[in-house]
C-alpha cells in the first residue's frame, strides 16, 4: 500500500485548492511536488530539483494534505465505498510526487545539506502519518464500509481495497485511546529520526576507504585490479588503488587478493561498519530503536514487535518464520563444516600452515570450486559484462512475458549514469524503466528496486515508472564493465522485482505491483534469478569483453555442476542475520546490549566461526534505516520456498525455463495481480496446489534432486 499520509478524497482535494490557491500554485511551481509533465504521462522532473526545493515543497504538500482530510471528515453524506475508500485512493497525489522526487534523492545522491533536510521532514511526515491514521471521524467512515463489504456490492478489488485501508488504521492504533495514540505518534517521531541517524552513520562508514600499494593487488584479476585502481583515482589518492567499503567493492578483493594480512584488513573494516566506537557508531541507536518498537508493539496491543509485523504476512506469525529458519538450519551448519574442511586441506597442502578465518572463506572457497569443479570464476567474470547481463534480462522478460525494451533520450535524469528505457508488452505501452548501476559518494549501498509510479486504472489508465539501481565499481574509461557471477544473480534478482511492478494489471494503485506483503515480494524477484544460468541466456549473452566468442560449452557445463557450490556459507550468512532479526524483536522491551546480543545468541546456535552474518547488526539496514525488513529477513526464505517450488513447474514443463503454458500462469495468476488477492490463493492458482517445503531443500543441495527435475 502506498504510504497512508498519501490518501485523501477528490471532493476534498478540490476543497483543499479553493481555500489556499497560493499553495497550490506554490506546490505546482516547485519542480518537486509540481504535476509530472512531458511523455509517457509525464515523468519526474529531475533535471530541476534542487536540494533547496524539497523542504517548502514538501510542508506545502503536508498542509495540502491536512486540509484535504479536514474536507473529507466533515462529509455529511453517509460513508461508501466511492466517497471513503475510492476518495482516500484518488488523494495525496501531490505528496506523493514530492516523496518520491524525495525518497529517490535520499538513496541515490545523498549530500550533508540533503541529510539536513531529511532530519526536518522525516519527522514531520511520521507526525503526518499518526494524524491521519488516529483521527476518529475519518477511521468511522472506513470502518463503516469495510463492515458493509460483503452487502454493498463491491468487486472482489473493491472489497480487498477497503480491507486494506481498515486493516492499516487499526495495526496504525485508530483504536487506541487518546494517550494511547499521543505515544504511539511520539514514538513514530523518534524513530523516523533514529533511523535517519542509523542512515547517516552507515552512510559515513560506507564513504571510507581503504589505499592499497601495488603488492596489495597480488592475485587481482584484471577487471577487480581496474576497479580498484579506478577508486583510486576518482578519490585523487596517490596509491595504487582502493578498496571502498561497500560489498561491492569488498567481496571481490576478498576472493582474490593473495596478501592474506590486507584481506583480514579490509574485511575488519567491513564488518565494523556502524561498530567502531566513534561518532558513526550504532549500537545507542539501536537499542532505543528495539526498546521503542517494543513499547510501540505493547500499546498496539502485540506482545512483540515481530507479533506486529508479521500479522500482516504470509507466515502470520514468529514462531512459523522461526520454525522456518531452524528447520535449515542444522542442514546448512553441516554444510560448512564440510566447506571448511575441503579449504582447510587445501590450505594445508599449499604449506599454508593456517587456520580458516572469515577473511579466509571467499578466498579458499575458489580454489575449493576449482578442484572440485575445474571452475575459476575468474574465468567466468570475462564473459559477464554489465551491458551484455542487462540485454539479457531483456531478451528473457521478452521470451516470457513479451516485453520489449528501447532506451530513449530526452528524459530528466538525476545523474549522468542512469538511463531510461520505453517498456512495450506485445507492441503497446507497458511503463518506463530507469537504470542506474554505479556506485557513487550519497547513494546508499546494495541494489534495489523502486516505483516510481504504480500502475492504476482508477482514473484513467496509468502506466508504471519503476527503477533498478546497484552498486557496481567502474572500470577504467572506455574498458567493459564486468560483474562477478554473484552480482550477475543479484542484477537479475532485482530486475525481477521491476518486472513484477511493469506487469501490475489492476485498478487501484494501493494493491499495484510489488505492493503485496513483505514474505512474498521477494518470490517473484528470487524465481527470476533461475534464467540466469539457462544456456539460452549463458550462448547468446555470456560472450568475452575482448574477443566478442561465447562462453565455452564446457565453462557453462562445469558452473551448472557447481550450482549448489558454497550452500552452506551463503545459507548461514544469511540465516543468522535472519535469526539475530528476529530474536532481537522477540526480546520485547528487554534492555539489549547489540553487540553482546548477537554475540551470546549466536554462540548459542552454534555459529561456525569462520563466518559473520551477512549483515551484522550495527549495519543491518534492512531493518534499523526503517521498519522495513524488522522482524522481517526471514521473508527471503520464506518467499524462497516458493520460489523453488514455482521453479519446478518450469523445469517439469516441456520448454522447461521458457515454457510459454507457465510463463502466461506465472503472469496472469502472480505478477500482474499485485495485492488484489491473498497470495496463498494467487500461489495455489499458479501451481495448482501448496508449495512443497522439500523444494527448498533441494534446490539448495541439501535433499537429493527429484529425478523429474
Amino acid at each position: 500500500m502506498r504510504r497512508t499520509f498519501l490518501a485523501t478524497g477528490a471532493a476534498a482535494a478540490a476543497s483543499a485548492a479553493l481555500s489556499d490557491v497560493s499553495l497550490a500554485e506554490e506546490a505546482a511551481a516547485n519542480p518537486v511536488s509540481a504535476p509530472w509533465t512531458g511523455p509517457y504521462g509525464g515523468v519526474p522532473a529531475f533535471d530541476k530539483v534542487t536540494t533547496e526545493q524539497f523542504k517548502p515543497a514538501i510542508e506545502a504538500a503536508i498542509d495540502e494534505r491536512r486540509r484535504e482530510i479536514r474536507a473529507l471528515t466533515v462529509v455529511r453524506s453517509a460513508p461508501t465505498f466511492e466517497n471513503t475508500i475510492a476518495a482516500m485512493e484518488n488523494g495525496g497525489r501531490t505528496l506523493d510526487r514530492a516523496t518520491t522526487i524525495y525518497g529517490v534523492i535520499g538513496g541515490n545522491m545523498s549530500t550533508p545539506e540533503f541529510r539536513a533536510v531529511e532530519k526536518e521532514i522525516d519527522p514531520q511526515l511520521s507526525a503526518l502519518s499518526d494524524e491521519i491514521t488516529q483521527n476518529a471521524a475519518l477511521f468511522s467512515r472506513i470502518e463503516t464500509v469495510y463492515d458493509a463489504r460483503d452487502t454493498a456490492g463491491l468487486t472482489p478489488e473493491q472489497k480487498r481495497l477497503s480491507w486494506t485501508y481498515w486493516n492499516s488504521f487499526v495495526r496504525a492504533g485508530a483504536r487506541l485511546d487518546p494517550a494511547a495514540k499521543t505515544r504511539v505518534a511520539q514514538i513514530n517521531k523518534r524513530l523516523s529520526s533514529l533511523y535517519n541517524s542509523f542512515n547517516e552513520n552507515l552512510l559515513a562508514d560506507e564513504e571510507t576507504y581503504i589505499p592499497l600499494v601495488e603488492t596489495d593487488l597480488a592475485g587481482l584479476p584484471d577487471a577487480i585490479r581496474s576497479a580498484a585502481q579506478e577508486s583510486a583515482r576518482e578519490r585523487k589518492l596517490d596509491a595504487a588503488g582502493a578498496i571502498v567499503n561497500t560489498r561491492s567493492s569488498v567481496d571481490p578483493y576478498l576472493a582474490y587478493a593473495t596478501n592474506r594480512a590486507m584481506r583480514e584488513k579490509v574485511w575488519r573494516a567491513f564488518i565494523n561498519r556502524g561498530d567502531n566506537g566513534d561518532k558513526n557508531d550504532n549500537n545507542a541507536t539501536i537499542k532505543e530503536i528495539l526498546k521503542l518498537r517494543a513499547e510501540r508493539a505493547k500499546l498496539l496491543g502485540y506482545p512483540t514487535h515481530a507479533h506486529w509485523r508479521l500479522e500482516n504476512s504470509m507466515a502470520k506469525t514468529p514462531e512459523n518464520a522461526m520454525g522456518l529458519l531452524e528447520s535449515v538450519w542444522p542442514a546448512a551448519v553441516k554444510r560448512v563444516g564440510e566447506e571448511v574442511a575441503d579449504m582447510q586441506a587445501i590450505a594445508h597442502a599449499e604449506g599454508a600452515h593456517i587456520t580458516i578465518e572469515p577473511w579466509d572463506y571467499r578466498f579458499y572457497a575458489e580454489k575449493v570450486r576449482a578442484a572440485k569443479f575445474d571452475l575459476d570464476m575468474n574465468a567466468v567474470k570475462p564473459y559477464m559484462q554489465l551491458e551484455k547481463m542487462r540485454e539479457a534480462m531483456f531478451w528473457t522478460a521478452g521470451e516470457l512475458y513479451g516485453l520489449t525494451f528501447t532506451q530513449v533520450s530526452g528524459v530528466p535524469v538525476f545523474h549522468p549514469d542512469v538511463r531510461v528505457f520505453e517498456v512495450k508488452r506485445d507492441g503497446a505501452p507497458a511503463g518506463l524503466w530507469y537504470f542506474d548501476p554505479f556506485a557513487r559518494p550519497g547513494k546508499r549501498s546494495g541494489a534495489w528496486m523502486n516505483a516510481y509510479r504504480s500502475q492504476e486504472r482508477f482514473k484513467g489508465e496509468v502506466k508504471p515508472i519503476v527503477s533498478n539501481n546497484s552498486n557496481f565499481v567502474k572500470g577504467a574509461p572506455g574498458e567493459a564493465v564486468l560483474i562477478s557471477w554473484d552480482d550477475a544473480v543479484t542484477l537479475f534478482h532485482e530486475f525481477g522485482h521491476a518486472i513484477h511492478g511493469l506487469l501490475s494489471d489492476v485498478t487501484y494503485p494501493s494493491l499495484a505491483g510489488t505492493n503485496v506483503f513483505r514474505d512474498y515480494v521477494e518470490f517473484p524477484s528470487q524465481l527470476n534469478e533461475h534464467w540466469l544460468p539457462t544456456p539460452q541466456v549463458l550462448n547468446r549473452f555470456a560472450l568475452h569483453h575482448k574477443t566478442g566468442e561465447p562462453i565455452p560449452q564446457a565453462l557453462v557445463e562445469r558452473i551448472q555442476k557447481a550450482e549448489t557450490f558454497n550452500q552452506g556459507f551463503d545459507t548461514v550468512e544469511y540465516l543468522a542475520s535472519a535469526l539475530i532479526d528476529m530474536k532481537l524483536h522477540l526480546a520485547g522491551d528487554a534492555d539489549i546490549d547489540p553487540d553482546r546480543f548477537e554475540r551470546e545468541e549466536l554462540a548459542k546456535l552454534g555459529m561456525p566461526k569462520e563466518i559473520v552474518m551477512r549483515h551484522r547488526t550495527p549495519q543491518f539496514g534492512h531493518i534499523f534505516s526503517s521498519d522495513g525488513y524488522s522482524a522481517g529477513y526471514y521473508s527471503y526464505l520464506w518467499a524462497d520456498t516458493l520460489t523453488a517450488d514455482a521453479a519446478e513447474a518450469f523445469e517439469a514443463a516441456p520448454g522447461g525455463y521458457y515454457d510459454k503454458a507457465v510463463a502466461v500462469r506465472l503472469r496472469q495468476e502472480v505478477l500482474s495481480k499485485g495485492n488484489t488477492t491473498d497470495p496463498a490463493d494467487q500461489f495455489r492458482a499458479f501451481r495448482g496446489r501448496d508449495p512443497d517445503p522439500a523444494a527448498l531443500m533441494r534446490k539448495r543441495g541439501f535433499a537429493p534432486a527429484k529425478a523429474s527435475a
